[in-house]
């Protein structure tokens, strides 16, 4: 390292040149700056879309079609099982993991708290004060192809392993990241499956103190189910930034799914949490109860209240349903879930249920997993449990409330 460029030099060229550089040309970036930083070489891995492989990234020398195969050849060769490499575990569990001879280290990227992959880097020492600089380029890394995956189909392409139906991909146009975080409060999602969704979205963002929870189940599995979901999210939104209340985001998408879409019901939850008090909000219309779990257990009924009626039936577009209020305790945990996850039927005829939904959630999570590897492994259980084919959409969303004061 010693007669390697200074570490901010090499990273104000990566930031520099990254503005005009192409998807494809990303990959010879990092690995260029991981050269001046004196390391051997850096190599861009991809989560997938439903989280089970890593994928390279690769450059694409040239534009001619047998440059193009051998690219996609090299990919092939070049995926890693999330869940039997040591580049699957530092994702997993997002840190840094070395080879014995400490002359391989898999670093995570990681966009905020959402999870993007890992970055291979080799050199011949990799000491802490070397990990931290490519910790540093780790997170570079992520940002630049997080930046181009917005506009850029060669990066969508790369993490998905088939094509996608028209309705999953309307709706995945419209959901947010799997996970977001800040210091008081966490929250992350998986919905599946991921290529052939119809009705189920979700949603949540942060916004002045609170969060903001939406999870909606429209009725079928053909394009109008995607898109009375992804109104739903939109009438959602638009309220909400507009300075709606919950009552009125409910009252919102009533009208909207009547003028719009009409004779399609969907059951939905629509909630926010306080991120300082813990005050958890929520209106619940036609949808599977929150869980409530607290210290490694579910506090039975803490969350049920009368069942209301689902969007669609024209009863909330001038009376809303009725909002419910709960104090949470510092690190409670909340589970939304749609009804695709706890009926979700075995060969045999046996139901998931919503005790192995929540038992595998906290035993994963009392094994040191964080939430989002929680709630991946308990699609693992789920896809499972009905022979890697789900025959309903199954969402689930998991937040935890843990402020720092």
């Amino acid at each position: 390292m010693a007669a390697a460029d200074p570490v901010g030099r090499v990273l104000a060229w990566v930031l520099e040149h990254s503005h005009a550089a192409s998807a494809r040309q990303v990959p010879a970036l990092i690995d260029e700056a991981a050269r001046r930083l004196g390391l051997t070489g850096a190599t861009l891995y991809l989560a997938d879309l439903q989280q089970a492989q890593l994928k390279a990234l690769s450059e694409l020398a040239a534009e001619r079609p047998e440059a193009r195969e051998a690219e996609e050849a090299d990919a092939r060769a070049e995926t890693l099982d999330i869940d039997a490499s040591l580049a699957g575990l530092a994702y997993r569990a997002q840190r840094v993991q070395l080879s014995r001879d400490r002359s391989v280290a898999w670093v995570p990227m990681v966009d905020g708290i959402e999870r993007v992959g890992v970055m291979r880097v080799a050199g011949t020492e990799l000491g802490e004060e070397v990990l931290e600089v490519c910790r540093t380029l780790a997170s570079l890394a992520t940002l630049v192809v997080v930046s181009k995956a917005a506009h850029n189909d060669v990066l969508v392409i790369r993490i998905r392993t088939r094509p996608m139906t028209l309705q999953a991909e309307l709706l995945w146009a419209f959901l947010p990241p799997r996970t977001i975080g800040t210091s008081q409060a966490t929250s992350t999602a998986v919905l599946e499956p991921a290529y052939d969704i119809g009705g189920d979205a979700f949603d949540h963002s942060f916004s002045d103190g609170t969060l903001h929870l939406t999870l909606l189940d429209a009725m079928g599995h053909d394009l109008a189910s995607g898109a009375a979901s992804a109104t739903g999210l939109a009438a959602c939104r638009s309220t909400r930034r507009a300075g709606g209340t919950l009552p009125d985001i409910a009252t919102t998408i009533e009208r909207t799914l009547e003028q719009w879409i009409p004779d399609r019901l969907m059951t939905g939850i629509l909630a926010h949490l306080d991120t300082h008090r813990g005050e958890f909000a929520w209106i619940n219309c036609g949808h599977p109860p929150p869980l409530l779990i607290r210290d490694g257990h579910v506090v039975p009924g803490a969350l049920e209240r009368p069942a209301q009626l689902p969007f669609g039936l024209g009863f909330h577009k001038t009376s809303p349903p009725p909002l419910h209020r709960a104090r949470l305790q510092p690190l409670d945990r909340v589970l939304l879930h749609s009804d695709g996850v706890t009926e979700a039927r075995s060969a045999t005829g046996a139901l998931f249920g919503e005790d192995r939904l929540a038992d595998t959630v906290i035993r994963s999570m009392a094994s040191g997993s964080t939430a989002p590897e929680a709630l991946r492994r308990l699609v693992l259980d789920l896809l499972t449990h009905q022979d890697q084919r789900l025959h309903d959409d199954a969402t689930i969303l998991l937040t935890e409330w843990h402020p720092t004061a």
